[in-house]
Protein backbone atom coordinates (compact mmCIF):
# COMPACT_ATOMS: atom_id res chain seq x y z
CA UNK A 1 0.00 0.00 0.00
CA UNK A 2 1.12 3.41 -0.91
CA UNK A 3 1.63 6.48 1.83
CA UNK A 4 -1.25 8.23 -0.55
CA UNK A 5 -4.14 5.59 0.16
CA UNK A 6 -2.30 5.07 4.04
CA UNK A 7 -3.22 8.81 4.14
CA UNK A 8 -6.64 8.97 3.03
CA UNK A 9 -7.73 5.54 4.94
CA UNK A 10 -6.39 7.27 8.08
CA UNK A 11 -8.41 10.80 7.26
CA UNK A 12 -11.10 8.57 6.73
CA UNK A 13 -10.92 7.10 9.74
CA UNK A 14 -10.65 3.68 8.19
CA UNK A 15 -7.33 2.86 10.77
CA UNK A 16 -7.81 -1.48 11.03
CA UNK A 17 -7.84 -1.52 7.07
CA UNK A 18 -4.76 1.23 6.97
CA UNK A 19 -2.62 -0.92 9.37
CA UNK A 20 -3.77 -4.32 8.29
CA UNK A 21 -4.17 -3.54 4.67
CA UNK A 22 -1.00 -6.03 3.50
CA UNK A 23 -3.14 -9.20 5.46
CA UNK A 24 -6.26 -8.12 4.38
CA UNK A 25 -5.49 -8.38 0.87
CA UNK A 26 -3.82 -11.27 0.80
CA UNK A 27 -6.31 -12.84 2.91
CA UNK A 28 -9.12 -11.81 0.01
CA UNK A 29 -6.69 -13.39 -2.31
CA UNK A 30 -6.77 -16.65 -0.76
CA UNK A 31 -10.06 -16.50 -0.20
CA UNK A 32 -11.35 -15.24 -2.66
CA UNK A 33 -14.85 -13.76 -0.89
CA UNK A 34 -17.39 -11.93 -3.29
CA UNK A 35 -17.16 -8.17 -3.34
CA UNK A 36 -20.48 -7.93 -0.48
CA UNK A 37 -18.41 -10.49 2.02
CA UNK A 38 -15.13 -8.48 1.68
CA UNK A 39 -16.32 -5.15 2.34
CA UNK A 40 -18.71 -6.56 5.06
CA UNK A 41 -16.18 -7.90 6.75
CA UNK A 42 -14.04 -4.56 6.22
CA UNK A 43 -17.06 -2.51 7.58
CA UNK A 44 -17.35 -5.02 10.40
CA UNK A 45 -13.84 -4.83 11.94
CA UNK A 46 -13.69 -1.23 11.36
CA UNK A 47 -16.93 -1.09 13.89
CA UNK A 48 -15.77 -3.14 16.27
CA UNK A 49 -12.18 -1.18 16.72
CA UNK A 50 -14.40 2.07 16.78
CA UNK A 51 -16.84 0.88 19.18
CA UNK A 52 -14.31 -0.51 21.79
CA UNK A 53 -12.45 2.62 21.80
CA UNK A 54 -15.49 4.55 22.34
CA UNK A 55 -15.85 1.90 25.05
CA UNK A 56 -12.94 2.28 26.72
CA UNK A 57 -13.40 6.27 26.70
CA UNK A 58 -16.52 5.83 28.15
CA UNK A 59 -14.52 4.06 31.24
CA UNK A 60 -11.68 6.56 31.25
CA UNK A 61 -14.38 9.53 31.89
CA UNK A 62 -16.04 7.76 34.55
CA UNK A 63 -12.91 7.90 36.73
CA UNK A 64 -13.23 4.46 38.36
CA UNK A 65 -10.42 3.69 40.69
CA UNK A 66 -10.43 0.22 40.48
CA UNK A 67 -11.79 -1.63 37.69
CA UNK A 68 -13.89 -4.89 38.76
CA UNK A 69 -15.33 -7.06 36.54
CA UNK A 70 -18.18 -9.54 37.58
CA UNK A 71 -16.22 -12.76 36.46
CA UNK A 72 -13.76 -12.08 39.05
CA UNK A 73 -15.70 -11.85 42.02
CA UNK A 74 -14.86 -14.51 44.49
CA UNK A 75 -18.92 -15.78 45.15
CA UNK A 76 -16.86 -18.98 46.44
CA UNK A 77 -15.95 -16.62 49.36
CA UNK A 78 -19.30 -15.24 49.94
CA UNK A 79 -21.66 -18.32 50.11
CA UNK A 80 -24.25 -16.03 51.73
CA UNK A 81 -24.94 -14.02 48.37
CA UNK A 82 -27.71 -15.12 46.58
CA UNK A 83 -25.01 -15.60 43.14
CA UNK A 84 -27.91 -16.35 40.81
CA UNK A 85 -29.58 -13.63 41.15
CA UNK A 86 -27.04 -11.23 41.24
CA UNK A 87 -26.41 -12.56 37.49
CA UNK A 88 -29.87 -12.54 36.82
CA UNK A 89 -29.85 -8.69 37.48
CA UNK A 90 -26.50 -8.13 35.98
CA UNK A 91 -27.11 -10.37 32.40
CA UNK A 92 -30.24 -8.58 32.13
CA UNK A 93 -29.75 -5.45 32.35
CA UNK A 94 -33.15 -4.93 34.33
CA UNK A 95 -31.61 -2.24 36.61
CA UNK A 96 -30.65 -0.46 33.61
CA UNK A 97 -33.64 -0.91 31.37
CA UNK A 98 -36.44 -0.59 34.20
CA UNK A 99 -34.67 2.55 35.92
CA UNK A 100 -33.67 0.49 39.02
CA UNK A 101 -31.49 1.90 41.60
CA UNK A 102 -28.86 -0.69 43.51
CA UNK A 103 -28.21 -0.34 46.92
CA UNK A 104 -25.09 -2.20 48.53
CA UNK A 105 -24.89 -2.46 52.56
CA UNK A 106 -22.55 -4.35 53.95
CA UNK A 107 -18.77 -4.05 56.32
CA UNK A 108 -16.04 -2.62 54.78
CA UNK A 109 -13.87 -5.26 52.75
CA UNK A 110 -16.96 -7.85 51.54
CA UNK A 111 -16.82 -6.89 47.93
CA UNK A 112 -19.67 -4.37 48.02
CA UNK A 113 -17.59 -2.00 45.96
CA UNK A 114 -16.37 -4.44 43.67
CA UNK A 115 -19.82 -5.39 42.86
CA UNK A 116 -21.54 -2.02 42.46
CA UNK A 117 -18.65 -1.11 40.05
CA UNK A 118 -18.99 -4.39 38.12
CA UNK A 119 -22.60 -3.25 37.47
CA UNK A 120 -21.42 0.27 36.48
CA UNK A 121 -18.49 -1.08 34.11
CA UNK A 122 -21.38 -3.37 32.60
CA UNK A 123 -23.62 -0.62 32.13
CA UNK A 124 -21.13 1.55 30.78
CA UNK A 125 -20.00 -1.06 28.11
CA UNK A 126 -23.29 -1.68 26.80
CA UNK A 127 -23.37 1.91 26.16
CA UNK A 128 -24.21 4.13 29.07
CA UNK A 129 -22.42 6.95 30.11
CA UNK A 130 -21.61 6.16 34.10
CA UNK A 131 -19.87 7.73 36.85
CA UNK A 132 -18.06 6.67 40.03
CA UNK A 133 -17.54 9.21 42.87
CA UNK A 134 -16.65 9.15 46.60
CA UNK A 135 -19.53 10.02 48.82
CA UNK A 136 -17.01 12.77 50.83
CA UNK A 137 -15.90 14.13 47.35
CA UNK A 138 -19.97 14.43 45.72
CA UNK A 139 -21.14 16.48 49.10
CA UNK A 140 -17.82 18.88 49.04
CA UNK A 141 -18.30 19.48 44.96
CA UNK A 142 -21.86 20.05 45.60
CA UNK A 143 -21.36 22.65 48.49
CA UNK A 144 -18.64 24.31 46.50
CA UNK A 145 -20.94 24.80 43.59
CA UNK A 146 -23.73 26.51 45.55
CA UNK A 147 -20.52 28.87 47.11
CA UNK A 148 -19.37 29.77 43.62
CA UNK A 149 -22.86 29.93 42.12
CA UNK A 150 -22.00 26.70 39.25
CA UNK A 151 -24.81 25.03 41.32
CA UNK A 152 -26.52 24.56 38.24
CA UNK A 153 -23.94 23.84 35.40
CA UNK A 154 -23.28 21.20 38.38
CA UNK A 155 -26.07 19.33 38.67
CA UNK A 156 -26.64 18.55 34.90
CA UNK A 157 -23.06 17.06 34.87
CA UNK A 158 -24.67 14.90 37.41
CA UNK A 159 -28.22 14.42 36.01
CA UNK A 160 -26.95 13.85 32.45
CA UNK A 161 -25.02 10.79 33.63
CA UNK A 162 -27.54 7.43 32.85
CA UNK A 163 -25.85 5.52 36.12
CA UNK A 164 -24.06 7.25 39.08
CA UNK A 165 -22.19 5.16 41.70
CA UNK A 166 -21.98 6.95 45.01
CA UNK A 167 -19.60 5.03 46.99
CA UNK A 168 -19.20 4.68 50.94
CA UNK A 169 -22.63 6.75 51.74
CA UNK A 170 -22.72 7.82 55.00
CA UNK A 171 -19.17 6.79 56.47
CA UNK A 172 -19.15 10.98 56.87
CA UNK A 173 -21.87 13.37 58.22
CA UNK A 174 -23.65 16.01 56.01
CA UNK A 175 -23.48 19.77 56.80
CA UNK A 176 -27.45 20.29 56.38
CA UNK A 177 -27.06 22.78 53.40
CA UNK A 178 -25.27 19.57 51.65
CA UNK A 179 -27.87 16.86 53.08
CA UNK A 180 -30.42 19.47 51.02
CA UNK A 181 -28.39 19.29 47.77
CA UNK A 182 -27.56 15.74 47.80
CA UNK A 183 -31.12 15.44 48.77
CA UNK A 184 -32.19 17.73 45.68
CA UNK A 185 -29.78 15.42 43.08
CA UNK A 186 -31.33 12.35 44.29
CA UNK A 187 -34.89 13.79 44.01
CA UNK A 188 -33.86 14.77 40.11
CA UNK A 189 -32.57 11.44 39.39
CA UNK A 190 -35.61 9.55 40.75
CA UNK A 191 -37.20 7.82 37.83
CA UNK A 192 -35.08 8.89 35.38
CA UNK A 193 -31.91 7.97 35.68
CA UNK A 194 -29.97 4.68 37.68
CA UNK A 195 -28.03 5.79 41.02
CA UNK A 196 -25.63 2.74 42.61
CA UNK A 197 -24.73 3.41 46.21
CA UNK A 198 -22.77 1.31 48.22
CA UNK A 199 -22.93 1.85 52.65
CA UNK A 200 -22.37 0.16 55.50
CA UNK A 201 -25.19 1.94 57.21
CA UNK A 202 -28.43 0.00 56.98
CA UNK A 203 -31.55 2.38 56.30
CA UNK A 204 -32.47 2.92 59.62
CA UNK A 205 -29.15 4.80 60.21
CA UNK A 206 -29.44 6.80 57.27
CA UNK A 207 -31.33 9.97 59.17
CA UNK A 208 -27.80 10.03 61.86
CA UNK A 209 -25.20 11.02 58.98
CA UNK A 210 -27.89 13.34 57.05
CA UNK A 211 -28.80 14.67 60.70
CA UNK A 212 -32.61 14.76 59.17
CA UNK A 213 -34.98 12.10 59.82
CA UNK A 214 -37.35 13.53 57.59
CA UNK A 215 -35.13 14.24 55.14
CA UNK A 216 -33.99 10.92 55.14
CA UNK A 217 -37.43 9.30 54.96
CA UNK A 218 -38.34 11.62 52.03
CA UNK A 219 -34.82 9.86 50.36
CA UNK A 220 -35.59 6.46 51.38
CA UNK A 221 -39.19 6.76 50.48
CA UNK A 222 -38.21 7.79 46.45
CA UNK A 223 -35.08 4.97 46.55
CA UNK A 224 -37.28 2.43 47.24
CA UNK A 225 -40.05 2.88 45.24
CA UNK A 226 -37.80 0.59 42.48
CA UNK A 227 -34.43 -0.61 43.78
CA UNK A 228 -32.81 -3.74 44.58
CA UNK A 229 -31.34 -4.26 47.55
CA UNK A 230 -27.72 -6.56 48.08
CA UNK A 231 -28.04 -6.98 51.72
CA UNK A 232 -24.17 -8.02 52.51
CA UNK A 233 -24.11 -7.25 56.15
CA UNK A 234 -23.19 -11.02 57.08
CA UNK A 235 -20.63 -11.19 54.36
CA UNK A 236 -17.26 -11.52 55.89
CA UNK A 237 -14.29 -9.17 54.45
CA UNK A 238 -12.47 -11.07 51.42
CA UNK A 239 -9.77 -8.04 51.20
CA UNK A 240 -6.36 -9.85 51.44
CA UNK A 241 -4.54 -9.08 54.44
CA UNK A 242 -0.28 -8.90 54.46
CA UNK A 243 0.50 -7.98 58.08
CA UNK A 244 4.24 -7.40 59.10
CA UNK A 245 4.91 -6.48 62.75
CA UNK A 246 7.45 -4.52 63.29
CA UNK A 247 8.21 -4.88 67.26
CA UNK A 248 10.25 -6.67 69.65
CA UNK A 249 7.30 -7.94 72.11
CA UNK A 250 5.87 -11.17 72.32
CA UNK A 251 2.41 -10.99 70.86
CA UNK A 252 0.31 -13.46 72.77
CA UNK A 253 -0.62 -16.57 70.94
CA UNK A 254 2.82 -16.56 69.13
CA UNK A 255 4.66 -19.42 70.11
CA UNK A 256 7.83 -18.19 72.84
CA UNK A 257 11.44 -18.86 71.54
CA UNK A 258 13.43 -21.34 73.40
CA UNK A 259 15.61 -19.40 75.55
CA UNK A 260 19.56 -20.15 75.26
CA UNK A 261 21.51 -22.25 78.06
CA UNK A 262 23.75 -20.25 79.95
CA UNK A 263 27.65 -20.95 78.98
Amino acid sequence: MDNTLKRQLQYLGFHNLAENWNAIVKKANQAHPSYQRFLAEIIEREYERKTEKARLARIKRAKIPEIFVMETFPFHKQPRLKKSLVLSLYDSLTFMNENQDLIFIGPTGCGKTGLATAFLVHAISQGFRGLFVDFKDLLDALYQSRGDYSEGKLMRKFLAYDVLLIDELGYISSKKEQAALFFDLMRRRHKRKITIITTQLGFEEWGGFLQDSHLAAALLDRITVNCAVFNMKDCISIRPKKIVYATSKQLSGEPKEKSSEKQ
